[in-house]
């Protein structure tokens, strides 16, 4: 299943794979298993509420309750999809076509007992521990088109986007693909989750069209409180996401927690010091963007690199992504209205890329760039470029099946008076 052994480095097979401490059979591990249940839980909290109320705080008023429930509708849809189809089409073999995706095996979970393992803990825990993540990753979506998608138009985009996107990258990369087979870097989710997610939302940002008033009308964050309130459960539920990720609690489990801490607190400081210098002042919405930013850019390479490493990346991290949230939109004339792409886009790129120039091989078996290992940055960029190809023409094809169907767009009244009372019947007073 999920990773392959990191602590050795090797590729992912398409098949139910043990922990890193990798047994010659699986047998359960309470302290693996209790330290996965708790994972799964912080991964979840990342979603709802953290990323609910992140993206909540940074709308205008108007639209708060839109956007916390777009979060909360997504994790009850993709928990339903995982375990219809998506779980099988990421974690089975897919026969001929296993390269690129698995098979239907376990569609409905079917064959999934009380007693079913993942190397070191149940199947039923592995399974949800990666539901958290087809929960997040497509909720990450919806902030690139704030204040201007259908409800409707969501889900149904949403719906398709999990099992047609989303679950095929994951086989791609965890479950026997031809990433893993290139070997291909990717510890929590760097393309998988964020590169994936940070396309799919600029594909969307430019078909929807910019917001109106856009560039005109204030459009500043109503509530910076509860984005940093988000931002800040985003943190604690980053160390279930990415230490989690290590599948027991391990060496490797305590290595990726640290590097998670150090790299997302030096790139927070970056995007902060580097608003500072150009802006004359560092705002919070800059700090907790920034802090953001460097939790996407160590989650690919959280199993692999050094504290020393995860520094660095961090005060890269952080500078680019304050660029590709500010200038390069600016240059490129999008509304990206909360930047999506300009934080896990970017963050994923540079942070895709870095493993493959920090990896230590004493950490997580493979070398880097650093230890004579050039072409690993190679193979980063391989799996940065099929990411980013598949789902930049997935996405459109299906936004556009959607727009034909139904439309995406409110119209120009509601997206004036705002969708919540519009879509919802219900305001924040």
């Amino acid at each position: 299943m999920r990773k392959a052994m990191t602590t050795l480095g090797v590729a992912i097979l398409p098949v139910i794979l043990a922990s890193p401490a990798m047994a010659a059979e699986d047998k359960l591990d309470s302290g693996d298993t209790a330290w996965m249940l708790t994972a799964t839980a912080l991964v979840l909290l990342m979603t709802i509420p953290g990323l609910a109320l992140f993206y909540g705080g940074m709308v205008r008023k108007t639209n708060v309750l839109t956007m916390v429930m777009q979060s909360f509708a997504i994790c009850c849809l993709s928990t339903v999809l995982w375990m219809v189809a998506g779980y099988s089409i990421a974690f089975t073999d897919g026969g001929a076509l296993n390269a690129f995706t698995g098979g239907l095996e376990k569609v409905f979970l079917a064959g999934m007992g009380a007693d079913s393992m993942s190397g070191t803990i149940p199947e039923s825990v592995f399974m949800t521990f990666q539901m958290t993540f087809a929960i997040i990753t497509p909720a990450l979506i919806t902030g690139a088109f704030a204040d201007r998608m259908k409800f409707s138009a969501m889900l149904l985009f949403m719906g398709i986007w999990v099992l047609l996107v989303y679950s095929p990258v994951v086989h791609w990369v965890w479950g026997g693909g031809f990433l893993a087979e290139e070997g291909v870097l990717d510890f929590a989710g760097g393309t998988v989750v964020h590169i994936n997610a940070g396309v799919a939302g600029l594909v969307a940002a430019i078909m929807l069209g910019k917001r109106r008033g856009y560039g005109v009308e204030n459009m500043a964050p109503h509530n910076l409180v509860l984005s940093l309130i988000g931002a800040s459960m985003l943190w604690v539920g980053w160390f279930g996401f990415n230490a989690g990720s290590a599948l027991a609690a391990n060496n490797g489990a305590g290595m990726a927690m640290a590097v998670t801490q150090i790299c997302t607190a030096a790139a927070a400081l970056s995007w902060l010091f580097a608003e500072w210098v150009v802006h004359g002042k560092p705002s919070v919405l800059g700090i907790v963007s920034g802090a953001v930013g460097g939790l996407v850019a160590i989650t690919p390479a959280a199993g692999f690199v050094d504290p020393m490493g995860a520094l660095i990346m961090g005060l890269i991290a952080g500078v680019a992504c304050f660029w590709g949230a500010t200038s390069l939109k600016r240059m490129c004339g999008y509304d990206d209205s909360l930047d999506v792409f300009g934080v896990h886009g970017i963050g994923g790129i540079v942070g895709a890329l870095l493993t493959g120039v920090f990896a230590v091989e004493a950490i997580g078996g493979t070398p880097g760039l650093l230890e004579g290992n050039a072409v690993q940055v190679w193979k980063q960029f391989e799996g940065i470029l099929a990411t980013v190809v598949y789902s930049a023409v997935a996405t459109a094809i299906i936004l556009k099946v959607v727009d034909l169907i139904i439309g995406l767009r409110v119209d120009e009244e509601t997206e004036i008076e705002g969708l919540d009372i519009n879509l919802h019947g219900e305001v924040v007073q």
